[in-house]
């Protein structure tokens, strides 16, 4: 048998490209090393599958940390709204969140993953389970096949959208990498991105299980030479853990500074982002005088969180057993200063394997972003995490993976084609 188009990975990229190829007449297989398609893509949002972003396309932009100017075809070609129609039209009931956030109204990631199953069937796309493909073959910088397992599967084009290195439970291995790297791209080293943060201090660990809302994280560069530089800032959710930081705050802020060395970066925190230092002074003045002769630990029992208090000796060098009367000026605005200013160290991030997505992959140098094929063997396609670009939270990454892997479907040129694009 001789295909038009083979593709390796059932995740969404994989699937909207085998799919975006069939309905162009072209005789796709789609080759899926797991026992079931859209494997990782069942635990995306915690099982509810926030699919895309109806954010405006500037903002969908600003939203992109790598690469996102090679984006701007694909996502012009299929974007958030066209995606959101299509789910539609495939009879999946869709709602907006929060922060232009959709899902599935049903809240279950299943049903958009059997919505795409049924879309492949219906579009004559040929699905292989426990394909696992070994190599993709070529003569002369021209596709010709692949080997799988089991045998050699030939066709004209391959698209490679098998994901990056998270969550190696659903099948992400790197084998796109490897693939690739073996036909001659480069490919950028893998990082880990919307991970968690390893912090340095053994204070951290006392403060584990504690969730802050509203509050202001930059990332800053301590060995700047004059003073330190902010990297990257971001205003949210902040959990405290056994082994560092986590919640949203922390996963946008990991993809904006995986590429410095965790040697050079520390976190400064602010408890009380909407309000400026003076203002925070003048309300710790009211606070003393309404608990006079108070310690300070109950004055502030419900300014401060309980689990913080202990800390203040760490933050500010101030006795929580002191009374507030006893307290100077100078110890106030100490105290004002560190709540507006914690310092955190930063070790480094957790594993690849815990990090929500990929940063790094194919060098987007050698794809052409009009039509995601390879710049280097014709007939090759990319699509999806395995190409060096990755966004934000909030449904970003699942939209490049389902745009790119739509351009890529629609861009592959067969000499057997008998319905036009």
């Amino acid at each position: 048998m001789y295909y038009d188009l083979i593709t390796v990975g059932g995740g969404p990229a994989g699937m909207m490209g085998a799919a975006a190829a069939a309905q162009r007449g072209l005789k796709v297989v789609l080759l899926e090393k797991n026992d079931r398609l859209g494997k990782k893509l069942s635990i995306t949002g915690n099982g509810r599958c926030n699919f895309t972003n109806l954010c405006d396309p500037a903002s969908f932009m600003d939203n992109i940390v790598n690469n996102g100017r090679f984006l701007h075809a694909s996502l012009n070609r299929f974007n958030n709204h066209s995606l959101v129609s299509f789910f539609n039209s495939l009879g999946v009931k869709t709602k907006v969140e929060d922060d232009n956030r959709v899902f599935p109204a049903s809240d279950r990631a299943e049903e958009i993953i059997k919505a795409l199953h049924n879309y492949l069937h219906k579009s004559k796309v040929e699905i292989r389970f426990n394909s696992a493909v070994k190599k993709v073959l070529a003569v002369n910088n021209r596709v010709t096949g692949v080997i799988t397992d089991n045998n050699k599967v030939a066709g004209e084009n391959v698209l490679i959208a098998t994901g990056g290195l998270s969550y190696r439970q659903t099948g992400s291995a790197g084998d796109g990498f490897r693939m690739a790297r073996t036909l001659g791209h480069f490919i950028a080293p893998p990082r880990p991105a919307l991970v968690p943060l390893v912090a340095g201090g053994k204070w951290v660990k006392q403060l584990q299980g504690l969730s802050l809302q509203n509050i202001n994280v930059q990332a800053v560069n301590v060995q700047a030479v004059l003073e330190e530089k902010v990297i990257a800032e971001q205003t949210g959710e902040l959990i405290f853990t056994h082994f560092g930081v986590s919640g949203p705050v922390i996963l946008k802020l990991s993809s904006l500074i995986n590429k410095c060395p965790p040697s050079s970066l520390a976190l400064r925190i602010d408890l009380f982002s909407s309000i400026s230092t003076t203002q925070l002074n003048a309300q710790l003045i009211e606070i003393f005088k309404k608990n006079h002769g108070k310690y300070l630990k109950n004055a502030l029992g419900d300014f401060v969180p309980q689990k913080m208090l202990p800390l203040l000796q760490v933050f500010a060098g101030i006795d929580i057993l002191k009374q507030v009367d006893q307290i100077t000026k100078e110890e106030r605005e100490k105290l004002a200063n560190s709540l507006k200013r914690i310092a955190l160290t930063i070790k480094g991030a957790r594993p690849l394997n815990e990090a929500m997505v990929t940063a790094g992959g194919i060098d987007t140098n050698e794809i052409n972003p009009s039509s995601m094929e390879s710049k280097i063997v014709r007939g090759l396609f990319f699509a999806g995490e395995v190409i060096d670009v990755d966004a934000l939270t909030g449904g970003f990454n699942l939209q490049i993976a389902f745009s790119t892997g739509y351009l890529s479907g629609v861009s592959v040129k067969s000499e057997h084609e008998h319905v036009g694009s």
